[in-house]
């Protein structure tokens, strides 16, 4: 496979006032990130997977290869709670044109190192679309470490992982591995970390915030592979984390943030629910971050 590079943002799945997927507005987000040079991971965190059904998922993905047409690369969530849920949507996603596809460590069920272990093998041995693996512990209770995915990394069909464990240590765990070898990469999950990765090693990233300032994410990237300064679109991204993230359960507090600068994309599944005093705030902050895609709407920095 062609090594997989540069910024994917994790898009919204948007919802019409029924709260059925909006596939229109889906469409139109896969293109906004494709018009920056964003390539687009469907159905994750910021994309509600875990409130939408198997169809819907498979749905989620096909729209997003058909929007983008090949302009970008689009990644695909499918890890499910068990490995025969994880298989089975992996396999249906995988003939869709998506150029890998991504899987979190098991929820509810407290697994040992060696369950992730054997989880994720037979995975990889299902499916022929590449996979990498999705470090989460704070969501799904359960925490790959970087000795089992040094192990995992041997899998011919294991290409990387993206963690979102959000701390620098966890980040750069995996980056040791992904530096010793050249066919494991780091995708980096926390958006406050993405320079950083970059500069210790990581192929890309996998940004939430990215839905609400597409530019800013573009520019941390391309001003580093361009050997230019890229501290002050990370910093202008990290207070954008920090101001949203404060408010809320950060994938909603993102949502909501979008949905006051592009309505189409709708709420979030209940049971999210979102106070008026709350609101307002998070309209303040995408007044001040919130970015079209011909451009900075809101003085992203240069």
């Amino acid at each position: 496979m062609s090594k997989i590079t540069g910024p994917f943002v994790a898009v919204v799945t948007p919802f019409d006032a029924e709260e059925r997927m909006d596939e229109a507005a889906l469409r139109a987000q896969v293109a906004r990130q494709a018009a920056v040079g964003n390539g687009v991971f469907c159905a994750g965190t910021n994309g509600e997977f875990y409130a939408l059904s198997f169809e819907e998922k498979q749905r989620a993905a096909a729209l997003c290869v058909e929007a983008a047409n090949g302009r970008v690369p689009v990644l695909a969530h499918i890890g499910e709670i068990s490995t025969h849920q994880t298989i089975a949507l992996g396999r249906a996603i995988a003939g869709l044109g998506v150029a890998a596809v991504s899987a979190i460590t098991p929820s509810f069920i407290a697994c040992s190192s060696d369950e992730l272990i054997g989880y994720y093998r037979r995975v990889a041995d299902a499916l022929t679309v590449p996979l990498y693996l999705y470090n989460i512990p704070a969501r799904t209770g359960n925490t790959l470490t970087p000795e089992a995915a040094a192990i995992l990394a041997d899998h011919p069909n294991i290409v990387g992982i993206k963690d979102s464990a959000g701390s620098q240590e966890s980040l750069d765990g995996f980056l040791a591995i992904a530096r010793a070898r050249a066919d494991f990469d780091v995708m980096v999950g926390p958006d406050s970390l993405i320079l950083h990765g970059l500069r210790h090693g990581a192929a890309g990233c996998v940004s939430g915030l990215g839905n609400v300032a597409p530019v800013t994410l573009n520019r941390i990237w391309t001003a580093w592979r361009d050997g230019d300064a890229a501290d002050a679109a990370q910093a202008y991204f990290g207070q954008l984390r920090k101001d949203l993230y404060a408010l809320g359960f950060p994938p909603s507090m993102v949502k909501r943030a979008l949905f006051h600068a592009m309505p189409a994309v709708g709420h979030s599944r209940g049971p999210v629910l979102i106070g008026a005093d709350t609101d307002r705030a998070i309209a303040a902050i995408a007044a001040r971050f919130a970015e079209a895609t011909d451009g900075a709407l809101n003085g992203s920095p240069e």
